[in-house]
């Protein structure tokens, strides 16, 4: 007898409008985007909020972090972490096809001695001994084709994420904050962290809230946040006074 075959995975593809391609996994759902004439940029604001680690870290201490995506997408993440704050990028993708497109259509570079792109998958990742204690921005972003509910969503998979981060580390996750399964997600979160150390921005028009969650709570105050994103702005180009408009602790 033969085993099960696996699911299969679903087409990639993508879409030209203007000056902006998107990625597509075999359906109009929208699974990342680039600028074609600023490929290093991030496009989408709720890819652009998966950043907001960045208030809480010395800016001078970026270059010397581990960033880690699981979830490629279109590859804007690893790219800016790679690229622009010059980190050290690791990205986990289950897709081989996500990744060849990204090398193809979307600009990624090769790996090198401070890139890797591992073809795997998340939940093993997150729960092997490995990578404990050594990512300092893990960024969440699991959605499959019918992009209805994130693949990975258990309270489990949240304290594996948890056990991933450094000590200062902190875990930015896409979902639908307009689903019935935001509440649960961050619910969830909240178990895996506590209350005290998760913040959440406001959906955006698209229907996307990022929920940030930090190794440990911090309790900066609006005047350090305001002074953090001036630095983001002016370093990185990324819009962070306009985020502390609309991002909140929870608990």
């Amino acid at each position: 007898m033969t085993a099960a075959a696996a699911p299969a995975l679903p087409e990639v593809n993508f879409s030209d409008h203007g000056d902006i391609r998107y990625l597509h996994l075999g359906t109009e759902w929208i699974q990342g985007s680039m600028r074609i004439d600023d490929p290093f940029a991030i496009d989408l604001e709720y890819v652009q909020r998966m950043m907001a680690w960045l208030l809480f870290v010395e800016p001078q201490t970026v270059a010397k972090r581990h960033a880690m995506q699981l979830g490629l997408g279109a590859a804007a993440l690893t790219k800016f972490c790679h690229k622009r704050l010059r980190m050290k990028t690791t990205a986990i993708e289950l897709n081989p096809q996500v990744v060849a497109a990204c090398r193809l259509w979307f600009k990624l570079p090769r790996d090198d001695s401070r890139l890797s792109v591992i073809l795997g998958d998340a939940r093993e990742v997150v729960a092997h001994e490995h990578w404990r204690g050594q990512v300092d921005a893990l960024q969440v972003d699991l959605y499959d084709h019918e992009a209805a509910a994130p693949v990975l969503d258990s309270e489990d998979f949240y304290r594996d994420c948890r056990t991933l981060l450094t000590e200062d580390g902190c875990m930015t996750v896409n979902l639908f904050g307009r689903s019935s399964s935001y509440e649960r997600s961050l619910q969830r979160i909240q178990a895996a962290f506590g209350d005290e150390a998760v913040w959440a921005f406001r959906p955006t028009r698209e229907g996307n809230t990022v929920v940030l969650a930090l190794r440990e709570p911090a309790h900066p105050t609006r005047a350090q946040l305001s002074e953090r994103a001036e630095a983001i702005e002016a370093r990185w180009g990324l819009p962070a006074r306009k985020w502390l408009r609309v991002f909140r602790p929870v608990g």
